[in-house]
């Protein structure tokens, strides 16, 4: 039964198509692992989690009468713990373990952050298998944009980082109650296991893109000289000054990045 009762200040769209559910789920072999779904809200998934036999479940959810149906339902299961918490203040790398996979319905307005924040995990490689989130279609765009494509930004940058990207499918406002007023997006992401470039903090990376996109539409010679100094900018050879900051690749944003870090 779909609750009736939603709040908008979460961000609640209840999904209530089985078929997109099954879809969601048969994204990953989800036996025997260790599931952590983020924003669990009525159990749509979380009930067809549970069918593929996983080895743990944890669900962490912020609405309290929420979790008060999902505690009166799921009390007898032992391999689901239930947290009544706002997931971006959760210390999350206590519960991740071997095996885990990320999966959630995300709510709309905080649904950046909760990648992010997943992205700055300090443990990466990670021991995460899979992330498996659906956002707002628009959002969705900007997270997987390629490079010199109209999405490619801080975000997609960030995520290339730490995340290869799986697959993709679109969801119907229909799909949901209440029927929300724009598309959805289900992204599957395999977390990169190895490190390719030497950033010892993600946030240095963050600072990067946050200088040089500041002003994305001029060319970056003035900005990059708040990160880098003449001689640093020197080193990177395929870097033109006269280019926008949509205009350079994410390796690149890498490199400048390894620079930021050594000398400082």
């Amino acid at each position: 039964m779909v609750n009736e009762i939603f709040k908008k200040s979460l961000g609640q769209n209840f999904l209530k198509d089985k078929n997109i559910v099954n879809k969601i789920l048969n994204l990953s072999n989800l036996k025997n692992k260790n599931i952590i779904e983020i924003g669990p809200g009525e159990g749509a998934l979380t009930e067809e989690i549970l069918k593929k036999k996983p080895k743990s479940l944890s669900l962490i959810e912020k609405d309290y009468d929420l979790v008060k149906k999902l505690k009166n339902r799921y009390n007898k299961n032992k391999i689901i713990k239930i947290y009544n918490n706002d997931f971006l203040n959760f210390e999350i790398e206590k519960i991740i373990t071997n095996n885990s996979i990320f999966l959630g319905n995300l709510p709309y307005n905080i649904s950046s952050q909760i990648l992010v924040k997943i992205l700055k995990l300090k443990k990466w490689p990670s021991k995460i298998d899979d992330i498996i989130f659906m956002f707002q279609k628009e959002l969705g765009e900007k997270i997987i944009g390629k490079y010199l494509s109209s999405n490619y930004g801080r975000l997609s940058i960030l995520s290339t980082y730490r995340l290869n990207f799986q697959k993709k499918f679109l969801v119907s406002p229909n799909s949901f109650f209440p029927k929300p007023k724009v598309t959805s997006m289900v992204i599957h992401f395999k977390p990169k296991k190895q490190k390719l470039f030497k950033i010892n903090n993600i946030n240095s990376l963050e600072k990067v893109t946050n200088v040089l996109f500041s002003n994305k539409r001029k060319m970056i010679n003035k900005n990059i000289k708040k990160i880098l100094s003449s001689e640093e900018i020197k080193l990177i050879r395929d870097l033109n000054l006269n280019s926008r900051p949509s205009e350079i690749k994410p390796e690149t944003y890498f490199k400048i990045t390894e620079l930021y870090e050594k000398n400082r």
